[in-house]
Formats: structure tokens, C-alpha cells, sequence
């Protein structure tokens, strides 16, 4: 039988990483959940500096870790007409304006209607093959119901400019949300590193033991009678990373039944958080470029609304 290929990721360990075990390392770096690293790594397929490991070793800065993931673990994924809003195109790179509900990329049990198929069917192979099959070209993400301006690389060459812009915090990102109570400071920074939930691994929480460092600046736009319009910078870019901070400063994103109240007084999908800014150096002129994304229309709605009581 002929041999099946194999997609191989890389993570390189920051030092704020050394000293944690390798299965919360990867589970904080891509994902996969927890358990599904820890196969990978009973199975084989994770390597340190070409080494193979157990799932208790624990990670120092420096180090490379190397993945192999099955290709049975992938699928064939299609590309699909798709009405994309598009800020910016080049020979480099695409910036899409996504739409709430819309997942950023492929996963396991979820293979079609993502920015992804959108991106194959516009642009065909012309996106970077860093990330794999699941995720050409793309270099970071938003959640489902965040909308926004994301970036997709079209060669790997601005894939790695990019990446390395994001690991450096250089990379402009700033996000309009409108958060539960009114917030009293008018600017203020979270600085707590977030990791997986202990107990519910499909959360994320501020995690001292375990998380990464995690950086979010804030500051007032408008207040209301119980709720407040803010911007956040990200310096760091973890999963989920606005909605984690702003709850843990009792100000949760209005529409966030995950971090927020189980019930929300408005007929909302998701969280209200957009992704309005994205300023980065073009990887091949060297250029600073800045970009922005209006609010989308059930946004502004509120902002309205809020304003009118």
C-alpha cells in the first residue's frame, strides 16, 4: 500500500513557556484538545529537538517541538463560492471583513462553509501551506461570532513575515466590544495569562499556573446606563483572549453566554466584538499599512438603541 503523507507543524517554546508539560504546551499552541495531543504524543508523533517525548515532559524556551499528524486526521477539503468582503488584496496578501457565524477554517466534523473555502475558491492554491491543508494561509484567527478584519497569506514568505509580526506584538489590533456594567476607569490594562479551563476544556480562563502571558489594553469609547462601548489593543493574542480578560474585570462582552451571564436581554448571536483594525509592515515592500472594518449593522444598532434610553 503507498504510503500516506503527513502534515508536520513546528511550535518553537518561548521562555514565559518553560516548565510546562508538553501536552499543555501544544494544547495552548493549537487546536487540538488536550486529550487529542496527548494521542498524538502515546502514538509517536511529537518530538522535541527530534526526540520523541512523554506526555509529562516538560518544555524550555528555546526548544522546538515537532507534531506529525496522521493524514487520516485530515480531510479533503472543497473550495466553495463564497460573497467575501474583501479590504485588501495583493500578490502577498488578502484582508477579509468576516462575517458573524462564519468559522475561520476547517476542523474535524466541520469542513465546509469556513473563510477557508471561501479563500480556496478565490484564490485557489495562491495561499501559504505552513499551517497545513485545514489552514492555507491562515496566520491567525478570530472566534465564530467575532466579527472583522482578518489577514491570509498567499506564499509562505508573508506567512513568516506575518507570524514572526504577531510573536513580536508589532502588529497593530485593536477591537471595538461593548461589555456588560459601566466600566469607571477611562483606560486600563489586564495582564493575566490565560490557559485552558481546568475543569471544562472547551473554555478558556485565566490560568496562573498553566497560561501564557496575556496583555489587553482597554479604554472607554461611551457609557450607558449598564453598559460600556470600549476598544481593546491586543499586545498578545491568545484564544478568546478580550472576552477571558474583560470577564475576569467583571465586565464581561454583552452577547458572551460563555464567559458572560447564561442569559442575554437582547436577541444576539455570540458575543458583540469586532475586530476593527489591523495595521501590520508589508512583507515585501516594507510598508506600514493600516486597515479598518466598519461596525456591522446589528452593532450599531445597539450603540443606538443604548443611546436613545
Amino acid at each position: 500500500m503507498e504510503d500516506r503523507a503527513e502534515e508536520c507543524r513546528t511550535f518553537e517554546v518561548d521562555e514565559e513557556d518553560s516548565g510546562l508539560r508538553i501536552d499543555v504546551f501544544l494544547t495552548n499552541s493549537c487546536d487540538f484538545s488536550r486529550s487529542h495531543v496527548q494521542k498524538l504524543i502515546k502514538s509517536g508523533h511529537v518530538a522535541v529537538n527530534r526526540q520523541a517525548v512523554k506526555a509529562n515532559y516538560k518544555v524550555s524556551g528555546g526548544e522546538t517541538v515537532f507534531v506529525r499528524i496522521p493524514e487520516e486526521e485530515e480531510a479533503r477539503i472543497l473550495p466553495e463560492p463564497m460573497d467575501l468582503d474583501i479590504v485588501y488584496e495583493d500578490g502577498d496578501v488578502i484582508l477579509v471583513n468576516k462575517p458573524k457565524g462564519m468559522v475561520v477554517h476547517p476542523a474535524p466534523g466541520h469542513l465546509c462553509g469556513t473563510l477557508v473555502n471561501g479563500l480556496m475558491y478565490r484564490c485557489g492554491h495562491e495561499l501559504s501551506g505552513i499551517n497545513g491543508v485545514l489552514r492555507p494561509g491562515i496566520v491567525h484567527r478570530i472566534d465564530m461570532d467575532t466579527t472583522g478584519i482578518l489577514i491570509i497569506c498567499k506564499n509562505d514568505i508573508a506567512h513568516n513575515s506575518i507570524a514572526r509580526q504577531l510573536k513580536e506584538h508589532t502588529i497593530v489590533r485593536r477591537y471595538r466590544a461593548i461589555v456588560c456594567g459601566v466600566v469607571r476607569d477611562e483606560a486600563g490594562t489586564v495582564d493575566a495569562p490565560i490557559g485552558r479551563h481546568p475543569v471544562d476544556r472547551k473554555r478558556m480562563s485565566v490560568n496562573e499556573k498553566s497560561g501564557r502571558r496575556a496583555v489587553t489594553h482597554y479604554r472607554v469609547l461611551e457609557r450607558f446606563r449598564q453598559f460600556t462601548f470600549i476598544e481593546c489593543r491586543l499586545e498578545t493574542g491568545r484564544t478568546h483572549q478580550i472576552r477571558v480578560h474583560m470577564a475576569s474585570i467583571g465586565h464581561p462582552v454583552l452577547g458572551d453566554l460563555v464567559y458572560g451571564p447564561a442569559k442575554c436581554p437582547f436577541k444576539l448571536q455570540g458575543q458583540t466584538l469586532h475586530a476593527g483594525v489591523l495595521g501590520f509592515v508589508h512583507p515585501r515592500t516594507g510598508e506600514y499599512m493600516e486597515f479598518e472594518a466598519p461596525l456591522p449593522e446589528y452593532f450599531q444598532g445597539l450603540l443606538e438603541k443604548f443611546r436613545a434610553e
